[in-house]
């Protein structure tokens, strides 16, 4: 498994892109920007803001491979940067310049094969090299009970203490009828 910087347009593409090029599907955009400007972009207007991204540095996150294939992505930034700076059912710990993770996800067909952990390891490796002291992740608290899959993207508590995170705080968020919580890794 190796796990790069989403800087291959095609590549993110394959893993948070439409198969229908004029679809409004979230590009792993929802957090990211405005809600304002996340509902104006519309079909192929939303790729190519993303194609812009995958240009910029850092990257908009990062990707897992198993050989030549893209199996994972996952979408990390700095929270200040993002949605989350202003989320009020997700409330700030301390004035720490976090990074957040906050969406994971990993191809069909190459799921239960272990990409999850180096995924979000690799997510961490990218925060720190960009200087984050800490990397915060918003996932399900769903104890033992199954996850919707489309609403799987903000992981488990399960999945995140296995990487390390521990949890810092409750929040009033919920997903899929599961409340959200703060999981925060120190750097």
């Amino acid at each position: 498994m190796e796990i790069r910087p989403a800087s291959n347009f095609d590549d993110v593409r394959t893993m948070v892109g439409p198969k229908k090029p004029d679809a409004n599907v979230c590009w792993c955009l929802s957090y990211r920007i405005p809600s304002k400007q996340h509902l104006a972009l519309r079909g192929p207007e939303r790729g190519e803001f993303v194609r812009g991204l995958c240009k910029q540095e850092p990257a908009p996150g990062v990707l897992a491979y198993d050989g030549d294939d893209v199996v994972g992505w996952a979408a990390i930034a700095p929270r200040a940067d993002t949605t989350f700076a202003r989320n009020g059912k997700i409330p700030h710990i301390d004035d720490l310049p976090v990074w957040s993770l906050w969406c994971v996800r990993v191809r069909p067909g190459f799921r239960k094969h272990g990409i999850v952990a180096p995924l979000i390891a690799g997510a961490v490796d990218f925060a720190r090299d960009h200087g984050a002291p800490a990397v915060e992740a918003y996932p399900v608290d769903n104890g033992n009970e199954r996850v919707n899959l489309t609403l799987a993207y903000a992981g488990t508590r399960k999945m995140f203490e296995k990487a390390g995170f521990e949890k810092a705080a409750d929040t009033t968020a919920v997903l899929d009828g599961f409340p959200r919580i703060i999981m925060r890794r120190s750097l």
